[in-house]
């Protein structure tokens, strides 16, 4: 079943009203007919089965058929802050950090960037990074779409950072794989956790440091040197098999009928 998205407030009452490019790619793209139904989400831990009702002019009319929960997100927001590194892998990076659980992504410019953005190029860049985060938010059936944020240097990122409940960052010389899995074990039950990955080339030793004295932890990925777009996906993928929950929200209502 195909999904969309909306703001919350556009699921009020007993229809649901989507326009601009959604409507269109409903109707003359997908060439979804009336009576067929779809999957809407509203960004919280709700999503609405639907029933096309109408097109006009610049709307489809839809009528809620059945309110679910969503178990599709992870119990802790992951944000991750990724070494900048040249666009086609960032934009793998970014569909593959959504479809495993991030909330937020956060381009980084670090010392060892290859890549360099004036900023109106690096706005450009920004707004396709967030229409691939909302393709994939689509593709994996998540109930939000991650947000792709502005570009940061390091030292803005780590500021951004302190704000939430933990951050790793993974280091090729960092004490051993069972230290690594004592943190990661820690990461359960935190409500918000950043992690750092590095640029083709990695972080340089100062940065590792600014990073641990604002209270990251240094973790190993293994053995093996893995490549930037490799190292975010890797540890996502711990996190989110750790971290995942069965029926979180097994709430399920019928009729439409809201509190």
């Amino acid at each position: 079943m195909y999904r969309f998205f909306v703001e919350p407030e556009a699921c009020k009452g007993e229809t649901i009203r989507i326009s601009g490019s959604d409507r269109n790619h409903m109707k003359n793209v997908l060439r979804l007919r009336i009576g067929e139904q779809v999957t809407v989400s509203d960004g919280t831990d709700r999503e609405y089965i639907c029933e096309i009702q109408e097109y006009d002019s610049s709307e489809a009319i839809m009528k809620i058929v059945d309110i679910l929960g969503c178990s599709a997100e992870l119990p802790t927001e992951i944000t991750l802050y990724q070494g900048l590194p040249k666009a086609e892998k960032l934009e793998l990076i970014i569909q593959k950090a959504v479809e495993l659980g991030a909330v937020r992504i956060v381009p980084v410019m670090t010392k060892r960037s290859v890549v360099k953005l004036d900023e109106k190029k690096a706005a450009k860049r920004v707004e396709r990074y967030n229409t691939i985060a909302r393709s994939a938010a689509k593709q994996s059936k998540r109930s939000r779409i991650p947000v792709v944020d502005r570009i940061m240097s390091f030292t803005e990122a780590l500021e951004d950072a302190k704000g939430l409940d933990m951050n790793l960052i993974p280091y090729e010389e960092a004490e051993g794989i069972e230290y690594s899995r004592m943190v990661l074990r820690q990461v359960s039950g935190k409500k918000s956790l950043g992690i750092f990955i590095g640029p083709e080339g990695g972080f340089e030793q100062q940065e590792v440091e600014a990073a641990k004295a604002m209270g990251a932890e240094c973790i190993t990925l293994g053995h093996r040197i893995l490549r930037t777009e490799t190292a975010g996906i890797a540890l996502l993928s711990i996190l989110m098999f750790s971290l995942e929950q069965d029926d979180r929200n097994p709430e399920k209502r019928s009729s439409g009928q809201k509190d």
